[in-house]
């Protein structure tokens, strides 16, 4: 298959960053190269706003370092982008000359709303979140964007960055004085925004101060999920952070697992600035959005619709990714979707196992990747499924349920259930943890009603008495290994709503 690959340069204040995406059957883009360099460019404008010649000097040789990787791709589209401190250099015009003169690239500077759009851009297109904050703290300058029903509202670019509140801690003070300083500070800057003032919405943040405050925040907890695309926080997390980096000196925070090395002296400020807006817009959790600024650009670019560019539904999007990538096959997904949505609401509207219409949503779900870790290994498909499904991306799902739909799909009996939420336990009520096992074996059911992927099955009758679930099950074709398949896995269902379960499989034409 022929791919088409996509290249972005980010020209920040603080890092310069190539990355390369290929783009799927889906139509999601995938990261192929992230190629990073720590330039601080901000370090090298002086007094008059002027990027020095040594600051040129370390661009254009950063540049020449990408071109060579992208000259090992046929890039479809590619683009150089500028923030900050080339927005802000005054002599701006003529770094673009020297860039296309040396480098051959035309270099697009953005300006403070594009920039603020694109980091909202890529949040509301790879997470479900309708209404939030985002927060994009760069070396040189600070994003916040307000939205709600995913669109834009308000957007605003603070003339501070994690390099420039640095300053605030180049003197003998303490930190504890220090951070009481830029706090004080932060919450003025915060406090001339009405719109900031929107309270308990969720505070998104974007790049990698806040990627590398969830890092760490994961490793402290040794959380068992990998991941940090809509990995969640709340402000005691983020206060607790701040405490704990105020108290290291240079050396100390250079070893902090899940920080890098080159923001050891960038985090500390950083922090401050999102425990402030936290506490500003008493926001409801702050998660974190792996998609940023260069993601945003091509959602602009590749977005199906050209007047919001927004994407129509994120997560039906990952489901599709996934049914692309593991060769899964729709029709018998539309099949179990029926059988099973049959049979939950039967079983609901009896009230049996607690169930609500809620359920149904995490169900169908799980009918999209149930087993899909048979594409590995036959053998082994649950602990494939449980791996891979509750360890990589999916946008639109936050980390719960992403661990949900991992534990319906994966469900083979109690036992391996046990095993898959051992390290997960204390997420759940009892009651909760006896739900998904519900949901999981009710799910493996429905999947040996169809156990040769034929759709021999057209429907069934139900009828639930005191003791006995009687299923009367219509086929169009021979129907043994349907027979033998649900006979022989029908007791992880029995035991999950306490009655027992009586199939009767007739032929279509017997009716």
């Amino acid at each position: 298959m022929i791919k088409s690959y996509y290249a972005i340069i980010d020209i920040g204040s603080n890092t310069m960053r190539l990355v390369i995406y290929s783009q799927e059957k889906s139509g999601r883009l995938h990261e192929v190269e992230n190629v990073k360099a720590v330039a601080r460019l901000r370090n090298y404008l002086n007094e008059e706003g002027v990027l020095n010649d040594e600051g040129i000097t370390k661009l254009t040789a950063t540049l020449k370092s990408f071109k060579n990787v992208t000259e090992t791709y046929e890039l479809d589209n590619f683009t150089v982008i500028a923030t900050a401190t080339i927005r802000q250099a005054r002599n701006n015009e003529d770094i673009k000359q020297i860039v296309q003169k040396e480098i051959g690239w035309e270099m697009r500077i953005l300006s403070e709303k594009e920039e603020a759009f694109y980091g909202y851009l890529s949040v509301v297109n790879s997470t479900s979140i309708t209404e939030g904050i985002t927060i994009d703290i760069g070396g040189g300058s600070t994003e916040v964007t307000y939205f709600k029903d995913r669109i834009l509202k308000h957007y605003h670019s603070f003339p501070f960055g994690a390099l420039t509140l640095k300053d605030f801690f180049h003197n003998n003070d303490s930190n504890e004085k220090n951070i009481m300083k830029l706090r004080g500070y932060l919450q003025e800057q915060f406090a001339t925004l009405d719109w900031l003032q929107v309270k308990g919405v969720p505070l998104i943040g974007i790049g990698g101060s806040a990627r590398n405050i969830a890092q760490i925040d994961q490793n402290r907890k040794a959380y068992p999920l990998a991941g940090l695309h809509q990995y969640q926080m709340d402000d005691s997390d983020i206060a607790n952070i701040t405490a704990f980096l105020a108290s290291l000196d240079k050396v100390g925070l250079e070893k902090v697992e899940g920080l890098s090395k080159d923001r050891a002296d960038t985090i500390l400020p950083a922090s401050c600035v999102f425990l402030s807006l936290y506490e500003a817009i008493e926001a409801e959790g702050f998660i974190l959005s792996r998609k940023g600024l260069r993601d945003g650009v091509f959602y602009e670019y590749l977005s199906p619709n050209t007047k919001t560019n927004l994407y129509p539904n994120v997560l039906e999007d990952s489901i599709v990714e996934l049914i692309y990538e593991y060769k899964l096959d729709i029709h018998q997904i539309q099949h179990i979707q029926y059988l099973t949505e049959k049979l939950l609401k039967g079983l609901l509207s009896k009230g049996i196992g607690s169930l609500t219409k809620e359920d149904w949503i995490h169900v169908e779900r799980a009918c999209y990747v149930y087993n899909l870790g048979e594409y590995i290994d036959a053998e082994s498909s649950p602990q494939h499924t449980f791996y891979l499904l509750a360890n990589r991306t999916i946008d639109g799902l936050m980390h719960i349920d992403r661990l949900k739909l991992a534990l319906i799909a994966s469900y083979k009996n109690k036992t391996v259930f046990k095993q898959f939420i051992g390290p997960f336990k204390h997420w759940f009520l009892k009651k909760e943890r006896k739900k998904l096992e519900l949901l999981g074996s009710l799910l493996k059911f429905t999947y040996c009603l169809d156990a040769t992927k034929r759709q021999v099955i057209n429907y069934f009758d139900m009828e639930i008495g005191s003791e006995v679930i009687t299923l009367t099950i219509y086929c169009n074709k021979d129907y043994k290994p349907e027979q033998y398949q649900s006979e022989k896995q029908k007791k992880h269902l029995e035991k999950n709503i306490g009655k027992n379960i009586e199939l009767i499989f007739l032929s279509s034409e017997n009716e």
